[in-house]
């Protein structure tokens, strides 16, 4: 299928649904604590969700059951939120989607439960590193191989691997369009970006290797080793310029931020 480029006015569309997505993933986030079953979660985003007059995308998707995707510590995506009681030192890896006037907005994000290990803060750190390097490769003109090889860079730099067998992908009136967008691979490989193109970039990244194992619910993914996994996702639109993040969260940074970083080290 061809890759979809979006007019200004549906980009405005998605920015919306950024927005509604952004504003209940960080409720969602405030709620993580120990002690919490997580499907609560669930239930918080049904509500937050009827009382904006939005679509829960990932609802039915396929047949999947549930509003939201929670993995815990070794589970990478698509984790069915239930009775599961969340602990002390847990890693939440939140994955949520919006569809508001069409348009799909999809972004992810790990967190602590309490206290955290050393090893877990440093992966999620990488991770959204990882994502934010990422971010900064979607230039118009530039290859798509310059996200992954982005992605992959980072986060290999630190000792970690990177997930091959689950990838970004494009977004719009569908939550999966084409291109996808691999983790990993080189930098001159892959189309040419161009301005209207709306990517979901999505780092996912382990401390030990990158293989997976799908669990009996045929939808919950983990690390084939067991290895503690963390996940961070944005829906991001090229422009003329600097991309722009539609699900930046208010907790955030804006990507102009990264501009210095860049600039220092020789990136464009």
């Amino acid at each position: 299928m061809p890759v979809i480029i979006k007019s200004d006015d549906e980009i405005a569309v998605m920015r919306q649904a950024g927005r509604i997505l952004a504003e209940v993933l960080q409720i969602l986030v405030a709620e993580v604590r120990p002690g919490l079953i997580v499907s609560k979660l669930d239930r918080i985003v049904k509500e937050e969700y009827e009382r904006r007059g939005v679509v829960p995308t990932f609802l039915g998707y396929l047949g999947y059951p549930a509003h939201v995707c929670v993995s815990v510590n070794d589970e990478i995506v698509h984790g069915i939120p239930g009775d599961r009681v969340l602990q002390e030192g847990d890693l939440v890896s939140i994955d949520l989607g919006v569809t508001y006037e069409g348009f799909v907005a999809d972004s992810a994000l790990t967190v602590g439960v309490g206290r955290i290990s050393p090893e877990a803060q440093q992966l999620m750190e990488v991770t959204y590193q990882s994502l934010r390097e990422g971010i900064w490769a979607m230039r118009a003109g530039a290859r798509l191989g310059e996200i992954s090889h982005a992605i992959q860079s980072c986060a290999e730099s630190d000792g970690y691997s990177v997930v091959r067998e689950y990838v970004g992908h494009g977004v719009g009136r569908e939550m999966h369009e084409e291109p996808q967008v691999p983790n990993y691979g080189p930098r001159d490989r892959g189309l040419i970006l161009r301005k209207g193109m709306v990517l979901a970039l999505e780092p996912m990244v382990n401390v030990g290797g990158w293989r997976t194992k799908k669990h009996d619910d045929q939808w919950t993914v983990s690390t084939l080793d067991g290895s503690l996994s963390a996940h961070f996702e944005h829906t991001v639109a090229i422009t003329d310029g600097d991309p722009e993040v539609l699900t930046l969260r208010s907790d955030e940074e804006p990507i102009a931020a990264l501009s210095a970083v860049a600039a220092a080290s020789g990136k464009n």
